[in-house]
């Protein structure tokens, strides 16, 4: 045996470190070789491949099988829906038998007959072949309606609803009385004692003219009674009629105890015209023999008297419109004609007489010559402080002796009426 000599040091204990970290990374390198070993070497086998057993894929099958389904379906949804069908069409099930299965709500001014006249061409008729949208409209053709609603009911039931329109006045339509809203729609007055009104009688409003002509005088018949009403005094009960004719000067008849009064209100300003007529009316019946009218329309100044009959004038009611108003609650003011006085009958003239002859021939001895005396206008001007009041009188020419119908033609100076002057305008204020 060799023995070692002299001082060596091993490979191991010069590098002890180095030698150690490379030995730990060849384990874990073995380590890991292991793990992988341990693993099929062939990793392309293991992924499996999906076999085609038929010759649709399986999703597109499962749709498929869905839609059959779904379209099985609809066809027995739709030979269910047919058979229904006929068999609501043909059914007496469905059939409205009488008007006892026509149910109408919300009449009160509309009889149930104006109804059942518009409903009536349905009775006996399938249910579900009733045109609602038609009746409806049909309907709504009533004066007295707003709006209507037609529903069905199975098995046979028609429900009517009825919205009626809201009256706020009543109407003069030449003999007649009638009501009307706020747009201008005009209907027939209730049945006796079935409503009572307080509105007063409104004039001017014809049912010839279009529907935007009477809704724009319906604006100036509000504005003037929510102006008469904005102090809380309730003025516009005190009215009787108001005269709508002419926009431009609104007047109404104020029912006194001691005798109606025609007032000029103008076209703006009612409230505060009205009030100088409250004010001033008892004074005026103190100063004049009699107060017919009055005209507010001009600053400053008063016109007392200035119409020759007072109220407007209009055809005589006839006996069942008078007794339907006073049922309605027209004041009695309104109900009150004012007649035009006849003008007086003219001459009969002899058929082919030539026109020279006419003039040229001379009346006989028998014949009456007629005048018509007429009474001159008379102006009276009192002033009150910065006030002037104007009394315009005049008495209406009256025909004396009427002459008979053979009666030759008188002259032209006799039958020429006198000119009536209107009321005296200061100056600076315009006419309206």
């Amino acid at each position: 045996m060799a023995r070692r000599s002299g001082f060596t040091i091993s490979q191991e204990e010069l590098y002890p470190a180095e030698e150690q970290f490379a030995r730990e990374e060849v384990n874990e390198a073995r380590l890991l070789d292991l793990d992988a070993e341990q693993e099929s070497p062939f990793l392309r086998g293991q992924k499996r491949v999906s076999a085609r057993r038929g010759s649709l894929p399986k999703k597109a099958a499962a749709r498929l099988k869905w839609i059959t389904i779904a379209l099985f379906a609809a066809g027995l949804t739709g030979i269910a829906a047919a058979a229904l069908y006929s068999y609501g069409e043909h059914s007496w099930r469905f059939r409205i038998n009488s008007s006892d299965d026509i149910e109408v709500t919300g009449t009160q001014n509309v009889s149930r007959g104006q109804v059942i006249e518009v409903m009536g061409g349905d009775i006996g008729r399938n249910i579900f072949f009733v045109p609602l949208t038609q009746r409806q409209a049909e309907l709504e053709q009533i004066p007295w309606v707003e709006s209507a609603s037609v529903m069905r009911f199975v098995p046979n039931h028609i429900r009517v609803e009825i919205h009626e329109r809201t009256p706020v006045a009543f109407a003069r339509i030449g003999s007649r009385i009638m009501l009307t809203d706020a747009v201008g729609t005009l209907m027939d007055l209730p049945s006796a004692g079935k409503a009572k009104y307080s509105f007063p009688v409104i004039l001017g409003v014809n049912p010839g003219e279009p529907s935007s002509t009477r809704s724009a005088r319906m604006k100036i018949y509000d504005e003037l009674v929510r102006e008469l009403d904005s102090g809380g005094a309730r003025y516009s009960q005190d009215l009787s009629e108001v005269d709508l004719t002419d926009p431009d000067d609104v007047k109404v008849l104020a029912a006194d105890p001691s005798g109606e009064v025609l007032i000029h209100l103008g076209s703006s300003n009612f409230l505060d015209r009205y009030k100088v007529y409250v004010t001033h009316v008892q004074e005026w019946r103190q100063q004049f023999d009699k107060l017919e009218s009055v005209d507010l329309r001009y600053d400053r100044q008063i016109i007392v008297n200035p119409d020759l009959h007072g109220a407007a004038r209009q055809p005589a009611l006839s006996t069942a419109a008078m007794k339907s108003a006073r049922a309605a609650g027209v004041k009695p003011a309104a109900l009150i004609t004012h007649q035009i006085a006849p003008p007086a009958p003219k001459p009969a003239v002899p058929v082919g007489v030539p026109p020279s002859a006419k003039t040229a021939e001379k009346p006989s001895k028998k014949t009456v010559k007629v005048h018509h005396k007429r009474k001159p206008r008379r102006e009276i001007v009192r002033t009150k402080g910065d006030v002037t009041v104007k009394t315009m009188l005049a008495t209406p020419a009256t025909p004396q002796n009427p002459p008979p119908a053979s009666t030759p033609k008188p002259s032209s100076d006799s039958t020429k009426p006198s000119a009536k002057p209107s009321p005296a305008i200061p100056k600076g204020q315009d006419h309206p």
